[in-house]
């Protein structure tokens, strides 16, 4: 089994044995879609909630609108089938102490990854979002299964 490694502001997919990751969910939201009866596992790693807020458009996969949909297509053009494609959702942290809903960018990304989730009819099975602390996400493809580990909390197997 190899690891497929998803950096910040990208998406990646992978089949069969493999396994996709990311690191470092705070704020962030790792997205994985998972098609079952394929095998097709996807996950993108968003930094920011809507391109159309954005003055920096270089990298559409930073934005939970653009990156999702990036993701959708790749996994349409790889035989995943929608519907029946089901999501998991990890991270949307407020890492810093702030009373202003600006400054709480991961309750923002969470909202904005649902709204567009729902739009492309993606059911969500599993969340682990919110709070404040960082998160770490491992995606198998043969199973579905999101393992999602902190320093703070046990790891979680959703």
């Amino acid at each position: 089994m190899s690891i497929v490694n998803v950096g910040i502001a990208d998406l990646n997919i992978c089949t069969g044995d493999n396994s996709l990751a990311t690191y470092a969910l705070g704020s962030c939201v790792g997205i994985c879609l998972y098609d079952k009866n394929k095998k097709i596992a996807g996950l993108a790693h968003i930094m920011l909630p809507w391109s159309k807020d954005a003055s920096k458009t270089d990298n559409m996969r930073r934005y939970a609108d653009t990156g999702i949909w990036e993701l959708y297509n790749l996994m349409k053009q790889c035989g995943a089938s929608f519907p029946g494609t089901v999501a998991k959702i990890a991270g949307g942290a407020q890492m810093f102490q702030s009373n202003s809903a600006v400054f709480n960018i991961g309750e923002r990304n969470v909202q904005a990854v649902k709204i567009v989730l729902n739009k492309l009819a993606i059911p969500i099975v599993a969340e682990d979002t919110g709070l404040n602390y960082g998160r770490t996400v491992f995606f198998d493809a043969q199973t579905g299964t999101m393992q999602v580990k902190s320093a703070m909390n046990p790891t979680k197997n959703l």
